[in-house]
């Protein structure tokens, strides 16, 4: 008999339902961008994305039932994303999918937003064990080891800003819209190796930081002005995504020399990325071996196709919550 998960997903500014068959089939993915809205402001307004998740909730849920022609009786369980993210936002998935397990006595099952990351390249290909993650977005960059199904191991996190925050506020400091990263990502195709950004240290091994990576394209920028010399954006695009970059890729690949993963996979809205996906692929390369997994575009930014999935595996362990649950933006992913 099949097995019908219907998912929430709003941690930031999408509002999205999915309703997966099987832990892998996607019926529907119903995503509500508000990013037309934000980029008017240049960055997320939390309060404005929290009001407008209100607003299409019902309308996202009802048309991701129309369309994968599902009723609520013959869905088994709700699974909905209950942090990281913003509260405000994360609160009204949580409310309605409480509200929907509720009225129609369904278990819930909470899911973590990184967890749905990693997990949503089931949708697109078998995942092999041990797993390394490399999970990049605008929140998030982090370093997950699995050593089997529902099991992980932050190796290393951000000190400061995730890449993707990064991304925009040097996007911002060369006039880009938001959002900063796919405009880097255009502008750094057109630029040359013209100037040069040093790699910031980290504590840890397989920790990362970008906070001073873009104060160096401040001071650059400061530097170049005074000497007025010019400047050109399209080399400093360039200089910035090479360092930001190569320091994701080496220290993914420093710990494929150490843990050994059968399968490496990408994740997250950074993901989509096209200097990152041929970056890892050609330095992946040297590791015949071992399996590599670049999602599609589609399965990189926030949807909640991967929270069903996520939430089908969680499902079949029996990892449900009750209605006492709330949103909790500092959950850990190593306790879900």
């Amino acid at each position: 008999m099949s097995v019908y998960i219907l998912a929430l997903e709003t941690s930031c500014d999408e509002t999205a339902c999915s309703v997966i068959k099987d832990g892998k089939e996607v019926l529907s993915n119903i995503v509500s961008s508000q990013i037309n809205i934000h980029s008017q402001f240049g960055g997320v307004i939390p309060e404005v994305a929290s009001r407008i998740h209100v607003e299409n909730i019902s309308l996202v849920i009802q048309e991701a039932l129309e369309k994968a022609e599902v009723t609520m009786d013959e869905v088994a369980g709700i699974a909905v994303t209950v942090g990281p993210g913003l509260i405000g936002s994360l609160h009204v998935g949580v409310m309605a999918a409480k509200t929907i397990a509720w009225l129609y006595d369904k278990p819930l099952i909470p899911i973590h937003h990184i967890v749905g990351h990693i997990y949503a390249n089931k949708i697109v290909d078998d995942i092999q064990f041990p797993l390394l993650s490399l999970v990049v977005s605008g929140g998030h960059s982090e370093l997950v080891f699995m050593k089997d199904d529902w099991s992980f191991k932050v190796l290393g996190t951000t000190q400061d800003d995730a890449v993707g925050e990064a991304y925009d506020k040097v996007a911002r400091l060369l006039h880009l819209p938001y959002p900063g990263g796919p405009q880097i990502d255009r502008l750094a195709k057109q630029g040359k190796p013209h100037y040069t950004l040093k790699t910031p240290k980290t504590e840890g091994a397989y920790d990362f930081s970008f906070s001073g990576l873009k104060s160096s394209v401040l001071q650059l920028m400061e530097r170049l002005k005074k000497q007025k010399e010019e400047i050109v954006e399209a080399d400093i695009a360039y200089s910035f995504q090479e360092v930001a970059l190569n320091m994701l890729v080496d220290k993914t690949m420093l710990a494929v020399e150490q843990y050994k993963p059968k399968h490496v996979v990408l994740a997250g809205g950074v993901a989509a990325n096209s200097r990152l996906r041929s970056l890892i692929t050609e330095k992946m390369e040297s590791y015949p071996n071992v399996k590599l997994t670049i999602p599609p575009l589609s399965c990189c930014t926030d949807n909640a196709a991967m929270i069903g999935v996520s939430g089908y595996m969680a499902y079949q362990k029996g990892l449900f919550a009750d209605l006492s649950i709330g949103a909790n933006p500092w959950i850990d992913i190593e306790s879900s």
